[in-house]
């Protein structure tokens, strides 16, 4: 249902900076801006202008701050309704004094994502492009804000439409054919002829599919464990990839004994890094601690870089840390080559089973570039091209697509079994509707609601 009151929010972070906004929309949004507003009269200014004056308590005209403030008129707004925009004073009292008054003079406090859900409500985006526009606040590389920004300028709205208006023709077909068989001019649907369709629907899902998992990444980014015996250099690999000293290092073994984490860009793919304390056999009870977290955070880790020590010899412990990622994407990474060796490689080499082994020295800073190679090659096989892709990156996304690829497959089982076409058509019609569902076309209002409640108050 389209609301038809005013809302109002604080759209930046609270803190101290050098201006705060406090944004309006809806049909009194020029009335109760103008209510408060000393400057000139907001009815008869042009839409998308700003202007100076002083926001007042209406009633004892007291002076609240000086201010910017931005109109913008309906239809050529976020929302498609009028839109203000007050430009305060950074800090918190200023700003939430101004957004206390607009609540005071006729506006409702918005509620999470409440302005893009009535841009989505009033057919400025659709459900897909409002999704993007989180994913684009919480982008963590330029990579991802570019995979946002494609799916805010409806680069998979389009595909999904078509995708859509394929499986509608087809229906439209059979429906045809059976309420109206005297219409000689309209061409028999016939199973080939259905096959040949849902397959080509199939087909474009699949090549979304298929880099789905990368998009996936550039959104959300790759959980990373770094793990290793004590000693071996962990802390300072995290410190040289996120180029600050965010972990301690020393010579004393077992320094790290909680799990540190940190974001950091390699080539494009956000990691979220997580230092785990050394993994080996202790009788310090708060060592002992840390090392169950670092086994924790290893089974739920898409990404482990296990460091050794080319100046010491294999133990037990790092033969038991191979087995441990058994399974897992993982790169071994030897450190310490500035030492002398004492590190059997081809033994590493035979235990990694093929898995990438980058050889550093990180107290030289060597190594680091085929190490951030090794990690964007190991997930993109090459470069990572945002810019003439499509990519999936929404886990809702994605799921439906699969869903809709299944429909699609038990469509054409049907068909391999001979079933009639309009009982065929029930899978193909499932598809059409599971695919509205990610541009919101036949979403449910509860998922609607849920899903907007997850933005950030004031966007």
């Amino acid at each position: 249902m389209i609301e038809t009151d005013t809302i109002a929010a604080i759209s930046t972070p609270i803190g101290e900076g050098a201006i705060s906004i406090v944004r309006l929309s809806g049909k009194e949004a020029l009335t109760i801006a103008n209510r408060i507003f000393k400057g000139k009269n907001l009815h008869e200014v042009d839409s998308h202008t700003i202007h100076y004056g002083k926001v007042i308590e209406p009633k004892s005209d007291v002076v609240i701050d000086e201010v910017m403030v931005s109109v913008m008129r309906a239809p050529k707004t976020f929302t498609r309704e009028d839109v203000v925009e007050i430009n305060t004073h950074g800090g918190i009292v200023a700003v939430n004094r101004v957004l206390e008054i607009v609540l005071e003079n006729g506006a409702r406090l918005a509620e999470p994502g409440e302005f893009t859900k009535r841009a989505f409500l009033n057919g400025r985006i659709d459900l897909s492009q409002a999704e993007a526009v989180m994913d684009l606040i919480r982008a963590k590389t330029d990579k991802a804000m570019g995979v946002a920004l494609r799916q805010m300028d409806g680069r998979l709205s389009q595909l999904i439409q078509s995708f859509r208006q394929e499986l509608l023709e087809t229906i439209a077909h059979v429906e045809v054919n059976i309420d109206y068989p005297e219409y000689d001019d309209v061409e028999e649907m016939t199973h080939a002829l259905m096959r040949e369709k849902t397959n080509k629907v199939s087909e474009q899902i699949e090549q979304l599919l298929q880099v789905a998992k990368q998009g996936k990444i550039l959104r959300e980014g790759l959980s990373t464990a770094i793990i290793g015996r004590p000693n071996v250099g962990k802390s300072s690999l995290m410190n040289t990839l996120v180029q600050e000293n965010k972990a301690i290092v020393t010579d004393i073994p077992g320094t790290t004994r909680d799990i540190i984490e940190e974001y950091v860009n390699v080539r494009g793919v956000p990691l979220r890094l997580v230092d785990t304390a050394g993994i080996r056999e202790t009788e310090d009870i708060v060592e002992k601690i840390g090392v169950e977290r670092s086994h924790q955070v290893l089974k739920q880790s898409d990404l482990v870089l296990l460091v050794l020590n080319y100046h010491e010899p294999l133990t037990d412990d790092d033969r038991h840390l191979f087995k441990a990622v058994e399974g897992l994407e993982y790169i071994v990474i030897v450190n310490k080559t500035d030492l002398e060796q004492y590190l059997d490689l081809n033994e590493v080499k035979e235990l990694a089973k093929g898995h990438p082994v980058i050889t550093t020295s990180l107290i030289k800073e060597e190594g680091i570039d085929a190490l951030e190679e090794a990690i964007r090659d190991l997930f993109f096989r090459g470069d990572i091209e945002s810019d003439d892709m499509t990519y999936v990156s929404n886990a809702r996304h994605i799921q439906l697509l699969k869903q809709a690829k299944k429909a699609l497959e038990d469509a054409k089982a049907s068909l391999d079994m001979g079933m009639p076409l309009d009982i065929v058509q029930i899978d193909i019609t499932r598809t059409w509707e599971l695919l509205g569902e990610i541009i919101g076309d036949t979403a449910s209002e509860a998922l609607i609601d849920q899903l907007f409640s997850q933005f950030c108050l004031g966007k």
